[in-house]
């Protein structure tokens, strides 16, 4: 054999080498997102069970609140639909964050229930489930990010577009949860 074809050969497995190495790297990455993004729809699904429960408390107390809980109990029938895209999701899950803070500042106007050891447990597994749904958006973040800039970076990219990797969107609030709370109006409602 000849210098020059155990020069090809081995440059051959080095690139072969290479490829194999990213290819599963963005198999890993991308792996990782759908696996973040699951431990984000365990959580929703924890949060979604919760609310019937919630609900049913307000209702006793809060009769004139009929139309956000109707919301709030629409809102999660749509979220527990099948075929949901991720975008769909994290837009239901918005719209869920915000018609359960309005719920909660609205009982504000109940010291009864505000006093009914049902509702504060179900209130503080609430919250509990709230600050995990929030760590796993964080996670989602962080792995969504990663994926797009192994994606994204030479010579990551082109291998990336031969296997139709596309850019991946990272969970953002809505511009009203961004909004600064002023508190003096929860006061104020009655």
């Amino acid at each position: 054999m000849n210098t020059t074809l155990l020069i090809l050969i081995a440059a051959l497995v080095i690139l072969s080498l290479i490829f194999i190495s990213i290819y599963n790297g963005l198999i890993r990455r991308r792996n990782e997102v759908d696996n973040a993004f699951g431990g984000m729809d365990v959580q929703l699904k924890k949060r979604y069970d919760l609310i019937p429960n919630l609900v049913a408390s307000v209702k006793e107390y809060a009769k004139h609140e009929k139309e956000l809980l109707n919301r709030i109990t629409e809102l999660r029938a749509s979220a527990l639909k099948p075929d949901l895209s991720v975008d769909e999701k994290i837009s239901l899950d918005n719209q869920i964050s915000g018609a359960i803070k309005n719920m909660l500042i609205s009982v504000e106007n109940y010291p009864e229930l505000k006093a009914n050891e049902n509702f504060i447990f179900l209130q503080r597994s609430l919250n509990e489930v709230e600050s995990q749904i929030s760590a796993a958006r964080r996670t989602f973040n962080a792995v969504v990010t990663d994926y797009n800039n192994g994606i994204q970076v030479f010579p990551n990219s082109i291998i990336a577009g031969m296997m139709g990797m596309k850019r991946k969107e990272v969970f953002v609030i809505s511009e009203a949860e961004r909004e600064n709370v002023d508190v003096s109006k929860m006061f104020k409602q009655g």
